[in-house]
């Protein structure tokens, strides 16, 4: 392991095609010469300096991508990046997930819910000869997992010395490096302004992924800190705010071929996995998932379709089902038709042949394809137990992590299991809480037994959990599906845990007083708790194992490509990232040319009075009226909607700041095209788009729909900035 300064220095001088990779800031100034050809007109130092102009304003959401726009805290995501909010401040007589909301004063500010957090990354530290000094690669792997959890904590542990900072330990290259990334924290986050569903979320489900897109994707948050500007939690007495850089929102924007550049939080990617991994991926993995999300959603609409409160409560859910529903059925298709698995499988003989040829001390390729086999053996157990049964029963998955909870306290703290440590508290609390506005008891039930079913039709005896079984009386045979909605019936009427008071207090509770609870969630989480832990340390042993092989994979294929001047780029991994590329279209199959801008003009021509197709009439209105003014594109001659741009992104990246060449806000980021699904597996140039909603859409619909002048004038965009163009803003 000590050869991997070296392949991190290659990967530093190979840079890629523009348009491709997702890139550390820490590694832009090694790619100035690219960024000034492709047009970025700051100093591309700019762009690895986290406390300077733009970085410092980049923030994330733990599961969005977010920026400060203003001095007073003032943040812009997607739309669809706050419906837990929407849904947390939502009632059937006061829906804001359908009407949107507007704040005209701090005070009506919303509060964001239990667990919104926003994040700005203050620092990164290469951290990996700390982590894999000294790290044996004969040792046992649980032995490995275990000392690598144990480094981080104590990494974090000492970056953690301010109580407002959050710090975590990424690895990069599958572990061939890690670095410690430190985050500042802020845990009063309010919702100030998100525009009505048929603008937010224009087109639906049936537009999702797709090009032409006409969708208004943008919301606005504010941060909020104590009177001394630390972060604390949700208090009227909280005040806005102030970070030391905002971006500046350009009136102006792009046009046909134009640099952009995205700056957010990707999630992960899987451009480095071996063709077997792929081939599961596309052949079981997605088709099977699909399935089961496919049965989940038709479980939830025929639950509450009926009741508004209930349906109000799984409506971030069914966003995210129908979301990944689409997703998984674009992976499907792109994987047949881009012939992935056989690239790869391509590649990876061209590269066992160099291996053979340098005489390798090991053989990383057979032996991550060797372990990545018999990881296989496990996987309908853990999809259809652990993925959908365990994690898909709230209150079940409650009372589990009420208990490992009441069991880690008898421990030292640094002894504890990650997630379980005093840092970790307030976000089990937080959980605990949200299941308030997420929890509906008649729709638990019901997919509780669906999953139940699956599990006792699906699994064969050596993957059946034997406490599980002797609870509900299940053998692998017909499931009496009577009986056992008798007894879901018995144990959903008896428990507590549907109320949030009792939860919480319940974080308190000894093991000895929750092993004699009546609560039968509870007294199941502590039949199933020896089983879980001997099922992790099968996981954690499995995981040390890979971290060893797939960093020596990395390193090999490092050294390869090194030989054919081709670049190697980390995977996205959650953490601040940087894309840049340029505004075009392009051709999805023969004879057909998607040009990169929509316009207003096609919300009207779409609009079908029916949802999802249902715009505003004040929206309608507006467009027929045709004042468009500084908002209009000067070649199109009418307001942009969306547009297209060669950038590399992927989940996590929704709401991230597109921006100009000269640093100014121009875009957010918020879909792929349905042609590129699969480029979290495969990058193709020529067909691989982001799809983002245009500044110019969003602040005319502030100034014409929505009267959000108050907003508008804190960006320092009033009358007289809005209707005469500036030259682009200092960013000094």
């Amino acid at each position: 392991m000590s050869r991997y300064p070296a392949l991190l220095l290659l990967i530093l001088l190979c840079a890629a095609h523009a348009d491709e990779g997702m890139w550390q800031p820490r590694q832009l100034p090694q790619l100035a010469a690219q960024l000034k050809q492709a047009g970025l007109k700051i100093p591309p130092q700019d762009l690895s300096d986290l406390t300077d102009y733009p970085m410092g304003a980049i923030v994330g959401l733990g599961y969005c991508s977010a920026s400060f726009v203003s001095p007073e805290g003032l943040v812009v995501t997607n739309h669809h990046c706050v419906q837990q909010i929407l849904q947390h401040n939502s009632t059937p007589d006061s829906n804001l997930i359908e009407s949107g909301y507007l704040a005209e004063a701090y005070d009506e500010e919303l509060p964001g819910g239990p667990g919104q957090r926003i994040l700005v990354t203050v620092q990164v530290e290469d951290v990996s000869t700390k982590m894999l000094g000294g790290l044996d690669d004969g040792i046992d792997g649980l032995l490995r997992k275990q000392t690598l959890e144990s480094r981080e904590k104590e990494l974090v542990a000492e970056c953690e010395n301010e109580p407002r900072y959050r710090c975590k330990v990424h690895a990069f290259f599958d572990g061939l490096s890690f670095f410690l990334i430190r985050q500042l924290e802020i845990l009063d986050v309010r919702l100030v302004y998100a525009p009505a569903r048929n603008i937010g979320e224009f087109g639906g489900d049936i537009d999702n992924w797709m090009w032409p897109r006409h969708t208004g994707d943008y919301s606005f948050l504010r941060a909020y800190v104590a009177a001394d500007g630390k972060p604390a939690a949700y208090s009227r007495d909280n005040e806005p705010y102030r970070p030391e850089h905002h971006l500046t929102v350009a009136t102006g924007g792009l046009a046909e071929g134009d640099f952009t550049m995205a700056l957010g939080y990707p999630g992960q990617t899987y451009r480095h996995r071996l063709a077997s991994e792929a081939a599961q991926i596309s052949r079981w993995y997605y088709p099977l998932r699909k399935q089961l999300y496919e049965q989940m959603l038709g479980l939830i609409n025929d639950q509450t379709a009926q009741r508004p409160d209930a349906a109000i409560k799984y409506n971030s859910l069914v966003q995210g089902l129908n979301n990944v529903i689409k997703n998984y059925g674009g992976m499907i298709e792109g994987f047949d038709r881009s012939g992935l698995v056989a690239r790869k499988k391509q590649r990876e003989r061209e590269l066992s042949l160099w291996l053979e040829q340098q005489e390798f001390a090991n053989a990383p390729l057979a032996d991550l394809d060797k372990l990545v086999s018999e990881y296989r053996s496990g996987r309908e157990q853990r999809m259809y137990y652990r993925d959908f049964l365990r994690r898909r029963a709230t209150l079940l998955t409650a009372a589990t992590r009420i208990y490992r909870l009441s069991k880690e306290k008898e421990k030292p703290d640094a002894g504890r299991e990650p997630g379980y440590q005093e840092r970790d508290w307030p976000r089990i609390r937080e959980s605990l809480e949200r299941i308030e506005s997420s929890f509906d008891a008649q729709a638990d039930q019901a997919l509780l037994l669906h999953h139940l079913a699956l599990y006792n039709e699906q699994l064969q005896a050596d993957q059946r959990v034997a406490p599980l079984d002797r609870w509900f009386d299940l053998d692998g045979k017909k499931f009496d599906s009577k009986r056992i909605g008798r007894l879901a019936d018995d144990m959903y009427s008896r428990t507590r845990l549907g109320d949030t008071a009792t939860r919480i207090e319940l974080m308190q509770a000894s093991p000895d007083s929750l092993e004699s609870s009546e609560d039968p969630f509870i007294r199941l989480a502590v039949k199933l708790y020896a089983d879980d832990l001997a099922r992790e340390e099968t996981e954690k042993r499995f995981q040390g194992r890979f971290q060893l092989a797939r960093s020596q994979y990395m390193e090999a294929l490092g050294q390869w490509l090194k030989q054919q001047g081709k670049p190697l780029y980390p995977d996205a991994n959650g953490t601040l990232r940087v894309t840049f590329g340029q505004v075009t279209g392009y051709q999805p199959r023969d004879g057909v040319r998607y040009t990169p801008f929509t316009t207003v003009a096609g919300v009207a021509a779409k609009h079908t009075g029916q949802a999802p197709f249902d715009a505003p009439a004040a929206l309608l209105a507006a467009i027929g009226r045709e004042h468009f003014g500084v908002f209009a594109d000067a070649e199109l001659g009418t307001v942009p909607v969306n547009f297209l741009a060669t950038l590399d992104s992927t989940g996590g990246n929704s709401g991230s700041a597109v921006l100009n060449a000269e640093g100014e806000l121009v875009g957010l980021l918020f879909d792929g095209n349905y042609e590129s699904i699969n480029a979290d597996w495969y990058f193709e140039p020529e067909i691989t788009r982001t799809i983002c909603v245009d500044m110019r859409y969003v602040l005319w619909i502030m100034e014409t729909v929505d009267g959000a002048h108050r907003l508008l004038r804190e960006m320092g965009l009033g009358p007289a900035a809005l209707h005469a163009r500036r030259p682009p803003a200092s960013v000094n």
